[in-house]
Order: structure tokens, then C-alpha cells, then sequence
């Protein structure tokens, strides 16, 4: 009797689960069908009103400049349309609160200088207090600008152990005094800082450099730089001393072009191994202005690719020299989150190459075709305005590319 009660029930639990795979593979089919007839197409026309949707605002309330045009979002960008829309986005609502604290005679809020190797960082400074971005209402603020500039402080032969001592008094004090870093302990605050010093004084500061956003223009992984959280500033040495080049590939003959210091493993290396070839163009020094006016820049509007080793730090200033004169600039780096890496795809305007390399560095240039080379130079040309510094800020330059990667990392922030 027992047995019999069993099978029964063996038996209705077995219908009961073909009745089940039955059900749901009948409904798989009926979703299937579902979504898979194609959705509705949207016309280009209805696309194209969506894309080109006109900017509210007056122009000069966003720097100045003309409009970028729809055939002047190249494939230079990673995503063109995307880039747009978030630009324009970015133009209407992003608002920055600059902290008001600290003696401006000292080393707060100070106007850096525009010039050498810190003017990325004095453009910077003065952009921001001058732009449509700041706001005078902490409440309105997607991010708060910490401004201390540890260059004024190397100038008065403060140590770097002083430095560092001197920035953690001021953003300790910020944290007391003021609500906001309390609320996301920083991941809404950045401070910007260009060559090596800012990055030594700040380094040894964990709470500082873990939590809030960091625009350097030494964006090395090994000193702690998180791409995803932090900004590579474009190190620029202007007023550049020749005009921008561009548009002028026959009148490059050279192969490839460097001077200056061997102050890196990379450029020691590059300077042994290609110094006396007849093809490349690479000086053991930097080129005396004894043997004539600006012959070191001259030689960049001679030169179809410029070299770009890394030297005491992972970035330089050769990069923008060679964007600003025409030049395709080749990375020699293992470690170095390019300048708006994740805004322009470096690929279409320059030679990504590892140290390794080196030694095999005139046959990669040699191997480029004319063509490919006339495709980089004609796109490194459409990127020159996004390393340039200007005052007042233009509409895609520098500053505002800079901003834009700021926008970017604001919205990852969880409050």
C-alpha cells in the first residue's frame, strides 16, 4: 500500500515537472519572438535634431571661441556624439566652489605664473577663478577646489618634509572648519599641482591623495596615480616660441627628432643606441643656443616624428611642443595615463610605444606608411586647441578639456 502511495506520488511530481519545462519553454519562445522583431527605426533626420540641438547660453559665458562644428567632432575622440553631448551637458551645470581660506600672500590661492614649467598649473588657477564654472554657493557645487600651489613654497627653500607638514595643516583645517569633505571624506574635492614638487609635498599625505581627485601632470602609476579617480594635467611650456605647425608634411624630411637631457634610464638608452644614426635625428644634450635662434624648435617643423621619452618624471613637455608644432609625438613609456586618455584616442595623432622599444625604434617609424603618416598629422592638427592654455579660457582648450575630465570623474562620486 505504502508503494503504491509512493509511485503515485513519484509520478505527479514527474507530470507536475514536465507540466513546469513545458510552461517555460513555451514562454522562452514567446519572448524570443518578442524581441527579436527589430524596434522601430528612428530617422536620421530626428537623430541628427537631437545631436545638433543647439546650446543655450551666450557664447562667451563659456570661454569664448566658435562652435565646434558637427564635422569638426573627428574619430580623434573616442566617442564623438558621446563627447558632445556630455561637453554641452558640462557647459550648462557643472559648478566648482573654490575653498576662500589661506593668506593669498603666502602659499593659498595663489595666481601661478604663466610660464615655464608650472603654467599648466598658473593657467589652471587663473581659469577657474575667472570661469562660468565657479560658483560663490558651496550648495550648488559638484566639486570643491582645494587651492594650495607648493610652488611659491620651493621658491622660499621650504623643505619638502615642511611642505608636506604646511598642506596637511591647511586641508585639516578645511575639514574643521567647513561640512562638505566630511560628507564623501573628499571624493568631491581635488586639488591641481603640475612637475614634481606639488607631487612630493602631497605624497606623503594618504588621507589626501587616496580620497580626492589629484590633476598632475606627472600621471605615474608607480607614485600612486589611480586613472579612473585622478586627472592627467597637460604639462605645457608656453607662450610657445614659434606658431603652431600643421598642414606642412612636405616640408618634413627628418625621420625622427630628440635632444635634451639623459636624466632617465629610457633616454640614456635612447641616446646610446640611435645618437649616431643618419636617419634619426637624436642629440646626447640639449641643443646650445650658441649655434643659432630657436634651432631646437626649428627642428620640430624638420621632423616627422618627435621622440617623447620620459625624463625625471614620466611626463613631458615634449609631448605638447610636438602637438603645437606639428610634430607626431611618439610616447617611449611603460607608465604614463596620457592626457585626456579617456576623451581623445592618442592612437590617431601619435606612435604608442613601450621602452622596449627603443631598439627597434627606426624600423616602427620607417615601417608607417606615407599615408598613415599624412592621417596622424592631419589629426594632430584637429587636437592642437586641446593643449593649448589661453586666458580667458576657449571653447575645447586645455582648461576645458581638463574640466571635462573633472565632469566625468564627478559623476562616479557616491554621497
Amino acid at each position: 500500500m505504502t508503494t503504491g502511495k509512493q509511485q503515485s506520488w513519484f509520478f505527479s511530481l514527474r507530470g507536475s515537472l514536465l507540466f513546469l519545462a513545458i510552461l517555460t519553454l513555451l514562454s522562452f519562445t514567446y519572448l524570443s519572438l518578442k524581441y527579436s522583431t527589430p524596434p522601430p527605426q528612428v530617422s536620421k533626420l530626428s537623430l541628427s535634431k537631437l545631436v545638433d540641438a543647439p546650446v543655450t547660453g551666450k557664447e562667451e559665458e563659456r570661454g569664448g571661441g566658435g562652435e565646434e562644428e558637427e564635422g569638426e567632432y573627428s574619430d580623434t575622440y573616442h566617442s564623438p556624439r558621446v563627447f558632445k553631448l556630455n561637453y554641452e551637458e558640462m557647459e550648462k551645470k557643472f559648478k566648482v566652489y573654490i575653498y576662500p581660506d589661506g593668506d593669498p600672500n603666502t602659499f593659498y590661492q595663489t595666481p601661478r605664473k604663466l610660464t615655464g614649467k608650472y603654467a599648466s598649473e598658473g593657467y589652471f588657477f587663473q581659469n577657474i577663478r575667472e570661469s562660468r564654472f565657479r560658483t560663490e554657493n558651496p550648495d550648488q557645487a559638484h566639486l570643491f577646489f582645494i587651492p594650495i600651489s607648493c610652488h611659491k613654497m620651493r621658491g622660499k627653500g621650504t623643505s619638502y618634509e615642511n611642505m608636506t607638514i604646511i598642506v596637511q595643516n591647511y586641508v585639516e583645517s578645511l575639514i574643521f572648519k567647513y561640512p562638505y569633505w566630511n560628507r564623501t571624506l573628499g571624493a568631491d574635492h581635488f586639488f591641481v599641482t603640475c612637475h614634481d614638487v606639488g607631487v612630493r609635498a602631497t605624497e606623503g599625505l594618504e588621507f589626501l591623495v587616496k580620497n580626492s581627485i589629484r590633476a598632475v601632470c606627472s600621471p605615474s602609476y608607480d607614485v600612486g596615480f589611480i586613472p579612473h579617480k585622478d586627472v592627467a594635467l597637460p604639462q605645457v611650456l608656453q607662450p610657445f616660441a614659434l606658431p603652431a605647425g600643421g598642414n606642412d608634411v612636405e616640408n618634413r624630411t627628418t625621420l625622427g627628432f630628440w635632444a635634451g637631457h639623459r636624466n632617465s634610464k629610457i633616454r640614456v638608452i635612447l641616446a646610446r643606441v640611435w645618437e649616431n644614426d643618419t636617419e634619426l635625428d637624436i642629440s646626447n644634450n640639449r641643443i646650445s643656443r650658441a649655434t643659432g635662434h630657436l634651432v631646437y624648435q626649428k627642428r620640430f617643423y624638420r621632423s616627422k616624428f618627435c621622440i617623447c621619452p620620459g625624463g625625471s618624471q614620466v611626463n613631458s613637455a615634449r609631448i605638447a611642443d610636438s602637438i603645437h608644432y606639428g610634430c607626431i609625438p611618439v610616447i617611449l613609456s611603460n607608465y604614463y595615463d596620457l592626457p585626456f586618455n579617456d576623451i581623445l584616442d592618442w592612437n590617431k595623432f601619435a606612435v604608442i610605444l613601450k621602452e622596449k622599444d627603443v631598439y627597434q625604434l627606426k624600423q616602427i617609424l620607417k615601417n608607417i606608411s606615407d599615408a598613415e603618416f599624412v592621417a596622424l598629422h592631419n589629426n594632430l592638427v584637429k587636437v592642437q586647441k586641446h593643449f593649448q592654455w589661453n586666458s580667458p579660457p576657449i571653447r575645447f582648450d586645455a582648461f576645458h578639456l581638463v574640466m571635462y575630465d573633472l565632469w566625468l570623474r564627478h559623476h562616479t562620486i557616491k554621497y
